[in-house]
């Protein structure tokens, strides 16, 4: 019995790519992922698989260590994909950085968000977890953002995610009900992501930029506005900060 959930494909670092940092941040959206390189003087190294995502290696700056970033990524099966294949290069921690939607009125666009936690609507948590619970984060890991994120005088809000595969499919009703429950925000990664992180005995904690509204039951996104740039950006810098081991960037201010 053993011998047949034995996983037939499994990840597999890759002849020519060279081990990865013990730190990656996985950047889901590409103007993260785009912001962040920038920021960190990152050049492109060896990895990910027909084109899905990018590696890149940090600059090394004046304090910290260096890690590696990865993006982009949509979706949890993509997502996951990339994250095995992360950790059989070495990682050993891993902080996810994304959008969301907002399902409380009180938070709005360019507000920043740590999950403890996700309620999944994914397909993909299932193939590791036999009895349907979600992991939580890191706390060390989540601490840090935390910490990070009150030096530079920025509120995060704390609590649940609901993670979703039907982008419109996020109805009226799924979207009154999850409010009601106190759930935060609805986005694409983050259970399925904290269960294999679980899995294969990883430590991960996220960091998510609100990029739009559900909160009234009509859609108000943020896309090209200056407060989602700004947080954005400030977003960036605390998992830099974060993923270097200093509570700011060593790269940029």
């Amino acid at each position: 019995m053993e011998d047949a959930e034995r996983a037939i494909i499994f990840p597999a670092a890759g002849r020519n790519a060279p081990s990865s940092a013990s730190d990656v941040i996985m950047a889901m959206t590409r103007w993260d992922l785009s912001m962040l390189v920038d920021m960190a003087c990152a050049q492109k190294v060896a990895g990910g698989i027909g084109g899905l995502y990018s590696i890149y290696r940090s600059g090394q700056g004046d304090a910290g260590r260096s890690f590696d970033i990865a993006g982009p990524f949509l979706g949890a099966p993509q997502a996951v994909i990339g994250m095995e294949q992360i950790i059989a290069r070495g990682a050993s921690r891993v902080w996810i950085l994304g959008w969301c939607g907002s399902l409380q009125h009180e938070i709005r666009i360019g507000a920043l968000l740590v999950p403890d936690g996700a309620v999944s609507e994914e397909g993909t948590s299932a193939h590791y977890s036999s009895d349907g619970t979600i992991p939580g984060p890191d706390m060390e890991m989540g601490g840090m953002i935390c910490a990070g994120a009150a030096a530079r005088g920025i509120e995060i809000h704390r609590g649940l995610v609901w993670t979703t595969d039907a982008l419109y499919r996020e109805t009226a009703s799924k979207v009154a009900y999850y409010q009601r429950k106190g759930i935060l925000a609805v986005e694409m990664e983050m259970s399925a992501l904290l269960t294999v992180a679980a899995y294969r005995g990883v430590s991960l904690a996220g960091l998510l930029t609100v990029s739009d509204e559900l909160s009234s039951l009509k859609w108000k996104h943020g896309f090209g506005s200056r407060e989602l740039k700004n947080a954005t950006r400030q977003a960036c810098l605390i998992m830099i900060g974060s993923a270097s081991g200093e509570g700011f960037s060593p790269f940029v201010q």
